[in-house]
């Protein structure tokens, strides 16, 4: 997938969201405002609530929605005949399409009146959207494969380049500003004492620093231009590897932590879902089947 196709695909993701969330909500707004003493007398009473029409399938398909989303996506990671069809991260977006459109309609399915066993279900499965958010953050600051593999730290490491090398064989500096250069981007372990946020801001300050020092050492050798723009370049590549083996390991824990948050609050609404849906059936609700 391109990069134009890859953003077209997410963009389109937003649209459908916030298309269905708006039209929700000004299809519902004067019934979901009602007290909900006054909801049986109100007109689309039959529509919007929970076993209505409208209501009924919102929660028949945003449940749908949920469960495709999280089989899709757990099936795409562990079965071995499905690892090479499409890349991960894009699998990992439907997840997230799936699993946020499902729990805005099941949103709207409850009719804002949460109670019983079935609040236990709606709330962990807030539980499972707010952690699926901060899941994703941890995600993305894990450096991966374009396939989406986690790479390891020795294959990060690689990534670095020679800058020593580079600029003795490409660029017209002095020895002073080439060492000056070295030394700014060079992994400084005493940065890497105290607190993890601490270390965060000691680090950003530093890279700022740093940056503005190397600025000046090609002012003063008169570098413009091109061979400017190439050598900042690899300076700040150099930089971004070096916040990226700080992160790793720190985001390598929080995510394994991260999974033992996440799993529970789903098995338990999945679970509990199952159970609305089978004493629903049994009770005799149906949708328009």
């Amino acid at each position: 997938m391109s990069k134009t196709a890859h953003l077209i695909y997410i963009i389109v993701f937003i649209l459908i969201i916030l298309l269905a969330l708006l039209y929700l909500s000004y299809t519902g707004y004067a019934y979901y405002k009602t007290v909900l003493e006054e909801r049986f007398f109100h007109t689309d009473h039959t529509l919007l609530k929970p076993s209505g029409s409208l209501g009924h399938g919102l929660g028949i398909i945003g449940s749908l929605f949920i469960i495709i989303g999280v089989s899709t996506y757990m099936a795409r990671k562990r079965q071995r005949s499905l690892m090479r069809l499409g890349v991960l991260k894009h699998w990992l977006e439907f997840h997230i399409f799936m699993c946020t459109l499902g729990p805005i309609m099941v949103l709207f399915h409850t009719a804002f009146k949460f109670g019983g066993l079935v609040a236990i279900s709606f709330w962990s499965m807030v539980a499972v959207f707010l952690s699926g958010i901060i899941g994703r953050f941890i995600y993305i600051q894990i450096p991966r494969t374009i396939e989406g593999r986690e790479l390891s730290l020795s294959e990060v490491k690689d990534m670095k380049s020679d800058i020593g090398e580079i600029l003795k064989l490409s660029y017209n500096l002095d020895e002073e500003s080439s060492q000056i250069i070295i030394e700014s981007t060079k992994k400084k372990v005493e940065l890497q004492e105290g607190n993890y946020f601490i270390r965060i801001i000691r680090k950003y300050r530093n890279d700022k620093r740093n940056i503005r020092k190397i600025k000046s050492v090609l002012k003063k050798n008169k570098l413009k231009g091109e061979q400017y723009n190439q050598i900042m370049g690899l300076v700040k590549n150099e930089i971004s590897l070096n916040r990226r083996i700080d992160r790793l390991k720190t985001m390598q824990d929080l995510f394994k932590y991260w999974h033992v948050a996440h799993l529970p609050f789903a098995l338990v609404m999945l679970v509990i879902m199952i159970v609305h849906v089978i004493v629903a059936v049994t009770f005799g609700f149906r949708w328009i089947f």
